[in-house]
């Protein structure tokens, strides 16, 4: 048989999945360690993000410095916290936050700081303060664009975490480095149908939270523009 019947045999094994440390359980850690991680990534880079852009202080050497991040492999970044002694699902959940904190602050940071000024001058004309326009009326115009560096984030780091096999940790990631170990790639491509599987699907479910949380005149405004 050549890889590909490899791989569907592999996935049409009912023990793959429903066994002890198989594909469900397997997918359940992988999204725990992808929510926990975004969470992270969330908590850091939100906050900084709208007050940059609020602001624009410091916005630009905060933006170069988050994105130099990017050009370390996630793998770098894990190798690194394994040489200090840190290794498994703690590891690879630093690692994939310190990757998705650039795709969520600098999207928010765009959203905030490309608000309309009218808009804002509108907010300051009826005597709204600063903290209250930022509120009312900048963040629910930059919902959009948070919501898509959070979408890009999870996606990514989805499609990342399979590599807290290689430092101890769970996931996906632990058959797929199973197959390579053994040479079974049949295997291995079956690990990557079900990891690109996983992406396109939360993918679109995160394309319809988008959709939801973008304000009505904002959705409409995109409708006119397309």
């Amino acid at each position: 048989m050549n890889i590909l019947d490899d791989a569907l045999t592999w996935l049409n094994d009912p023990l793959n999945w429903t066994a002890p440390g198989g594909l469900i359980d397997r997918t359940g850690e992988h999204l725990a360690m992808t929510g926990i991680a975004v969470l992270l990534a969330a908590l850091v880079a939100l906050p900084l993000g709208i007050w940059l852009g609020h602001t624009g202080r410091g916005a630009a050497a905060t933006i170069v410095a988050a994105n130099t991040t990017r050009a370390l492999p996630t793998f770098g970044i894990l190798l690194i916290l394994a040489a200090g002694g840190l290794f498994g699902d703690r590891a690879a959940i630093i690692g994939a936050a310190v990757f998705a904190v650039p795709l969520i602050l600098s999207n928010t940071y765009t959203g905030v700081a490309g608000v309309d000024p009218a808009a804002r001058d509108a907010a300051r004309g009826m005597g709204m303060a600063p903290l209250r326009s930022l509120w009312i009326v900048e963040l629910p115009l930059a919902v959009p664009l948070i919501a898509a560096g959070l979408r890009t984030a999870i996606v990514q780091v989805v499609a990342t975490i399979p590599l807290a096999a290689f430092v101890g940790g769970g996931g996906l990631g632990v058959p797929l480095r199973a197959g390579f170990a053994t040479q079974r790639y049949g295997q291995v491509l079956a690990l990557g149908l079900v990891i690109a599987l996983l992406c396109l699907a939360i993918d679109g479910l995160l394309s319809l939270v988008q959709r939801a949380v973008t304000p009505r005149p904002l959705r409409a405004s995109a409708r006119v523009r397309g």
